[in-house]
C-alpha cells in the first residue's frame, strides 16, 4: 500500500502518529504512492523534517513553510496546501499539546466519538475531516501505529474512486448508483449491511478492493 513508504518510526511514538496524519490532509486528486514517497523524502531531509513538528510549524514563517513543503512536492498547491498543513498542526499543537494521540485518548479510543468530534470541528481538521478520508485515516492509524480502537467496526469502508469501481464490479451497487452524487454514502452503507453478522468489518475489505481496482481488475491465473 502507499503508506508502506515510511521512515520506519517506533509505532507508539508521536512522531509516527504525526507522520501518518499530516500528509493525509493533502491526499486528494493525486497519486497516493507519489504522495507518500514525497512525505518520506521530506521527513528524512534534515532541512525539511521539521514540517512534521507541530510546534515548529505553528511558529514557522509562511514562505519558509511553503518552501519546505514544496521541496519534495509533498504539497503541490503553493498557497492552499501549506495553509491546510499549518491549520492541522496548529490544531494538534494548541488543542492536544502537540500530541495527536491525546485526541484518541480523550475520546476513549472510540471511532464513533472521534469521528463525531472531528465532524463538529471540521474547520480545525481541513480535508482530514471529510467522511472518506477520515475513515481511511483511522484505518491507516490502526495499521501503522500501535492504536487499538474499542469499536473498529465503526470505521466504514473509505469509498474513494477505486472502492466505488470495485463495488460496482462486484454488483454491490448498480451502475446507476455509481453515478449518483451520494454514491459514497450508498457504498459505505451497503458494505455495512452486507458484512453485518460476519467476522469482518467494512474497512477490512478496503485494501483488497483498492488494489484490485488499481490493478484494473486483473485476476491471477
Amino acid at each position: 500500500m502507499p503508506e508502506d513508504e515510511n521512515p520506519g518510526l517506533d509505532k507508539s511514538s508521536n512522531k509516527n502518529y504525526l507522520y501518518f496524519t499530516l500528509p493525509m490532509a493533502l491526499n486528494y486528486q493525486r497519486n497516493s504512492y507519489t504522495l507518500w514517497e514525497c512525505a518520506n523524502k521530506t521527513y528524512k531531509d534534515a532541512d525539511t523534517t521539521d514540517v512534521f513538528n507541530t510546534k515548529a510549524v505553528a511558529a514557522m514563517d509562511e514562505q519558509l513553510l511553503r518552501e519546505k513543503l514544496l521541496k519534495y512536492k509533498v504539497a503541490l498547491q503553493p498557497n492552499k496546501q501549506p495553509v491546510i498543513w499549518r491549520t492541522l498542526c496548529e490544531t494538534i499543537e494548541n488543542d492536544f499539546m502537540g500530541n495527536i494521540q491525546v485526541l484518541f485518548s480523550d475520546h476513549g479510543y472510540s471511532v464513533a466519538r472521534i469521528k463525531d468530534y472531528i465532524a463538529k470541528n471540521k474547520k480545525k481538521f481541513p480535508y482530514l475531516g471529510g467522511n472518506k478520508i477520515c475513515n481511511y485515516w483511522l484505518y491507516v492509524m490502526e495499521q501503522y501505529t500501535d492504536i487499538k480502537f474499542v469499536d473498529r467496526e465503526n470505521i466504514t469502508v473509505a469509498p474513494d474512486t477505486h472502492i466505488i469501481q470495485a463495488s460496482e464490479r462486484l454488483g454491490i451497487i448498480s451502475l446507476e448508483e455509481a453515478g449518483q452524487s451520494n454514491v459514497q454514502e450508498i457504498v459505505a452503507n451497503r458494505w455495512k449491511e452486507i458484512l453485518k453478522g460476519t467476522d469482518l468489518v467494512p474497512i477490512d475489505v478496503h485494501t483488497p478492493m483498492w488494489l484490485w481496482s488499481r490493478g484494473r481488475f486483473k485476476a491471477e491465473i
